[in-house]
């Protein structure tokens, strides 16, 4: 939940403290990958909790149609969820984001492993596989991903 301090008057969230979990805007992804995304943002919650003293970022599962349609939002730390074909967002990024991982047939995260980009897209064939490869990210490229955004240094390998 998004606490007041985040909110600016009358306008809603203050965009530049978002961390924004983003899914698509269709009858599929409401079902599956919304769910999935509000687990992702308690894992986020947990390990800025435990890893950030200074103000944290906002974590807000927002849909694609509002994502790709508020250019400020685009420049934020982004991880989408769900395939391209339901989620405009995993669409865009699919040319524009390296593959990180592929289980062949399965799932795959894209996201730039150097972290200069701050955008991550996670996606299965089916939601089982979606949710996998989102316990994948958070395994493997949560950590590094939430210090990139917010300025730390990565930890030793």
């Amino acid at each position: 939940m998004i606490d007041d301090h985040y909110l600016e008057a009358e306008t809603g969230p203050d965009t530049d403290t978002l961390l924004l979990v983003v899914v698509g805007a269709h009858l599929r992804a409401e079902l599956t990958d919304r769910p999935l995304a509000y687990m992702l943002v308690d894992q986020i919650e947990s390990w800025q909790r435990q890893h950030v003293e200074a103000e944290p970022l906002a974590p807000l599962v927002c849909s694609d149609m509002w994502y790709l349609n508020a250019a400020e939002l685009l420049s934020r730390p982004t991880i989408c969820l769900g395939r391209p074909g339901v989620n405009a967002a995993a669409a865009f990024f699919a040319n524009r984001l390296p593959t990180a991982f592929v289980l062949e047939e399965t799932f795959q995260v894209q996201l730039d492993l150097e972290f200069i980009t701050m955008q991550a897209c996670v996606w299965g064939v089916n939601a089982a596989a979606t949710a996998s490869g989102v316990e994948l990210f958070e395994d493997r490229y949560l950590d590094s991903f939430l210090r990139a955004a917010h300025g730390m240094p990565a930890q030793p390998a």
